[in-house]
């Protein structure tokens, strides 16, 4: 993990972003930040972010068709999804990742794996949204 200079504006974000457990979007963690610093700008929101994440500070998880979120835990853990809503949490029980040695994707170099769980969460469950 390399480490990145803590400017005050990233230290804000990585405070708001470390105190849910939520996994956000960039425009959730801007409204967060935005009660400490009502300047602050969307765009540094997002770079700083990226920064973040490309540091190891936090993840980001991209999915495909969906919202791009953020998780102040950057330890090795896996996500669940809900179908219905987006939201996203903590799977609670670790689980093995496949191992990359043995597989073959012709015209890939596959250099990740990526588990995630997609189910339907207790709020969209009982009707919710």
């Amino acid at each position: 993990m390399s480490q990145t200079r803590m400017t005050k504006q990233r230290a804000v974000i990585l405070e708001a972003l470390r105190s849910v457990t939520s996994h956000p979007t960039a425009d959730e963690i801007y409204g967060m930040v935005r009660l400490k610093l009502p300047r602050i700008s969307l765009g540094t929101v997002y770079r700083n972010l990226e920064l973040l994440a490309s540091s190891g500070e936090i993840l980001r998880l991209d999915r495909a068709g969906a919202q791009k979120r953020f998780d102040g835990n950057p330890a090795p853990h896996q996500h669940v999804r809900c179908r219905v809503c987006g939201r996203v949490g903590d799977v609670m029980s670790p689980v093995r990742e496949p191992a990359l040695s043995g597989v073959y994707a012709p015209g890939f170099t596959i250099d990740e794996i990526t588990v995630e769980f997609a189910g339907i969460c207790d709020s969209c469950a009982l009707g919710g949204n």
